[in-house]
């Protein structure tokens, strides 16, 4: 690598450490590199305008962005919140398994975990801290780690950004972050039964047995979301992006018409918020785009795989070094920027190794949610310690127990590559 490049990466340091958003950062730097190369800066708007529009799988992100914004100012995680609280609140620590099971059906529409953390996540820290029946740390920390779960089942946003710095399949992906996105949730149930018995945590008012054929009734078209979304798709009705269209057109009909819970004012500055989130994203993925071609020009991830060959990691060395490695950056940075940026440094030697990209990008998306949750700057501790008003210093001591247990399940993921694409091959996946 050359010093350009060394000062290209201290510009993007410096840049970020004064506070200049991530995306506007990794643009500065690319421009600053075109210029002391020599190079015609209008490279970096090619590049952008390249990546942007001639990318389809885009569009999914706004869509499904959307689908996301109308659930929580509706009535929707309202609904589904019920629902799990008939199914699962009555066992013991019975409001952190509502948490768990909530995460897992609010992801199958959102894709996305601050989604998740913000609006069913709020709902259900007030039930779980209303009248001391948990601390407000462990009601926290139980919502930043279920969270995670959201951008690995299927929708997920994070891995259509994958797809598209690796030309893998986005249908494949979602099938194979199905089976990771169960066992996290599995796993983090019976950490929750564990602590429940340890600290005597309460028990959730059970809710009559006559009640629950009602309030699944009331639930249904909730519950429909992600059967639309996976019938859709891996029927061949639909494509991914199609599917992201249909996602947010389905939440704003079942929310404006079918519910009744939202207005249409309320639906135009639902628009207006998801844009702003949507411009936040395409600057960061411009950015990305822009950077991506001074990596290529440096070749950067031609002298990692000569490297790493020469070590003669294998894959399963290689494997742990990449967790080990997006597991610090994950405390650092943000996943977006992981994935559009580190990911292309990586992946060609992962393919070099023989280490399907299916499975590969589901173990970078989850390492890059666990990292959301990881102290010191993991994004979710902030969002559910301003939530709870707890100290993040109490937050991150109640959440080390749910940490460990989902890296126990990363290694399961990262080691496993079968239990990841069973499903991905079902439906005829060659990798």
């Amino acid at each position: 690598m050359s010093w350009e490049f060394s000062l290209t990466i201290a510009v993007i340091v410096l840049t970020a450490l004064v506070g200049l958003p991530i995306g506007h950062a990794l643009l500065a730097a690319s421009l600053f590199y075109l210029l002391i190369v020599g190079q015609d800066m209008g490279i970096a708007a090619e590049q952008m305008m390249r990546g942007l529009y001639g990318s389809y799988v885009l569009l999914a992100i706004p869509l499904f962005i959307l689908a996301a914004d109308l659930m929580n100012v509706g009535s929707l995680s309202d609904r589904l919140l019920d629902f799990c609280r008939a199914a699962v609140g009555r066992f013991r620590g019975g409001l952190g398994h509502v948490n768990v099971v909530a995460s897992l059906i609010f992801s199958g529409m959102s894709g996305s975990a601050i989604a998740d953390a913000v609006g069913m996540g709020r709902i259900i820290i007030n039930l779980m801290t209303r009248d001391g029946k948990f601390t407000p740390a462990y009601a926290g920390a139980i919502t930043a780690a279920s969270a995670i779960i959201g951008p690995i089942i299927p929708p997920s946003i994070p891995m259509v950004l994958y797809a598209l710095v690796s030309d893998t399949s986005i249908g494949y992906l979602f099938l194979a972050g199905v089976a990771p996105g169960l066992i996290l949730g599995v796993l983090l149930m019976i950490m929750n039964a564990t602590l429940a018995r340890r600290y005597d945590f309460p028990k959730d008012d059970p809710v009559p047995l006559r009640e629950i054929p009602r309030i699944t009734l009331r639930s249904v078209p909730a519950l429909m979301m992600p059967v639309i979304l996976l019938v859709g798709i891996y029927g061949g009705v639909t494509t991914p992006t199609e599917a992201a269209a249909v996602a947010a057109l389905y939440a704003f009909v079942v929310s404006t018409v079918f519910y009744r819970s939202v207005s249409l004012s309320q639906a135009y500055n639902t628009v207006r918020q998801s844009a702003r989130s949507t411009a936040s994203v395409g600057i960061l993925i411009a950015g990305a785009l822009a950077f991506n071609y001074v990596v290529t020009v440096e070749q950067v991830p031609n002298t990692i795989r000569a490297g790493l060959a020469d070590t003669n990691l294998g894959q399963i060395g290689f494997l742990l070094m990449v967790n080990v490695l997006l597991l610090g950056l994950g405390c650092l940075l943000e996943a977006s920027t992981i994935l559009l940026v580190i990911v292309p440094i990586f992946l060609p030697t992962a393919l070099a190794l023989g280490v399907d990209p299916v499975h590969f990008g589901v173990v970078v998306v989850v390492n890059t949610m666990i990292g959301l949750a990881t102290p010191p700057y993991g994004l979710l501790l902030f969002v559910v310690s301003g939530i709870t008003k707890a100290p993040i210093g109490q937050t991150i001591q109640s959440l080390l127990p749910f940490l460990f247990i989902l890296i126990v399940g990363l290694a399961v993921i990262t080691f496993a590559p079968g239990i990841v694409l069973a499903l991905p091959r079902l439906y005829g996946y060659g990798g």
